[in-house]
């Protein structure tokens, strides 16, 4: 099922991934970057019907292309609450991946009471990029081809998962028994006619988006200020499936994160497949499992 919540400069699409008995606790899932909500799918998928887990396509992706803006990780945390409001929802479990990560964080830290707790999948914890970075240089060297893609264009379906077979940490995973969740993912993004396919992400929306990810102050102190109980979980494997991740332990203990931040590292998976790999998904699952409360604390 899908919703229409109504927030500033438009409608957000709000995906329900999992079919859940009335009164059961409620996740809000929050993807990456240049992600859409399906790429939430196995960890929805493993809470087995425990939750109510509910996966917007935020603003500038996907269904939600159409909203005009504003732009940047405040406008994301102010449809969180939207959805939350628009459910009659007191609260709710955040789980965010990438970018989503930080939105998750930010939210729960100006909206403590709407969030039972946070958890963070390799993303969250920031570190200020120099003065005068270029924003669209600093994408493209962190996430490369994903980045680079935003400006192709597409014969075909298979034109574009031909463009993903070749991407060192996704390509695998059409071989994969997970690879019907992953084809469904990837071309939930796909736009246009054929001849003419491309992401339906709007450039100016992941502009905005990374240079708060960079270096806006609010967002890159939101998991150290935040007072809600928050799981950091992180791969172990990068964006491009090397060696080394977005974290490792020294990068962590310099972060400055508080004591009520548990930090988990996840081993043989990337930044993409930390979602979809099962061991992995079960361990996002049960991090996810530990932060709901009971059925009756989240109607207003």
């Amino acid at each position: 099922m899908t919703l229409r919540v109504r927030v500033d400069g438009g409608e957000l699409s709000v995906h329900e991934l999992t079919a859940a008995p009335d009164g059961a606790p409620l996740v809000v899932a929050l993807h990456g970057i240049t992600a859409n909500a399906l790429a939430l799918a196995a960890v929805a998928a493993a809470l087995d019907g425990n939750a109510r887990v509910l996966a917007p396509d935020l603003r500038g992706r996907a269904e939600s292309r159409a909203i005009t803006g504003p732009w940047g990780l405040a406008a994301h945390a102010a449809d969180v609450i939207a959805v939350l409001d628009a459910l009659g929802a007191r609260s709710a479990v955040l789980l965010g991946h990438s970018m989503g990560a930080y939105v998750a964080a930010l939210t729960a830290l100006r909206h403590p009471a709407r969030v039972d707790s946070v958890v963070l999948v390799d993303g969250g914890v920031g570190f200020p990029a120099p003065p005068g970075t270029d924003i669209d240089a600093a994408l493209e060297q962190v996430i490369g081809p994903a980045m680079r893609r935003l400006g192709m264009v597409f014969a075909d379906d298979s034109a574009y998962l031909d463009f993903w077979r070749a991407h060192p940490a996704i390509g695998p995973g059409f071989e994969a028994p997970w690879r019907e969740l992953l084809v469904g993912y990837l071309l939930h993004d796909l736009v246009g006619p054929d001849g003419a396919r491309r992401s339906s992400c709007v450039l100016d929306a992941v502009r905005a988006d990374g240079a708060d990810v960079l270096a806006d102050a609010e967002v890159l102190r939101s998991v150290r200020d935040g007072t809600r109980p928050t799981t950091l979980l992180w791969a172990q494997r990068g964006m491009l499936d090397e060696p080394q991740g977005l974290f490792d332990d020294d990068r962590l203990a310099a972060a400055g994160l508080p004591p009520g931040v548990s930090v988990v590292p996840v081993g043989g998976v990337n930044h993409y497949t930390v979602l979809f790999e099962p061991r992995a998904v079960r361990t996002v699952a049960s991090a996810v499992a530990g932060g709901v409360s009971g059925p009756t604390s989240r109607r207003r």
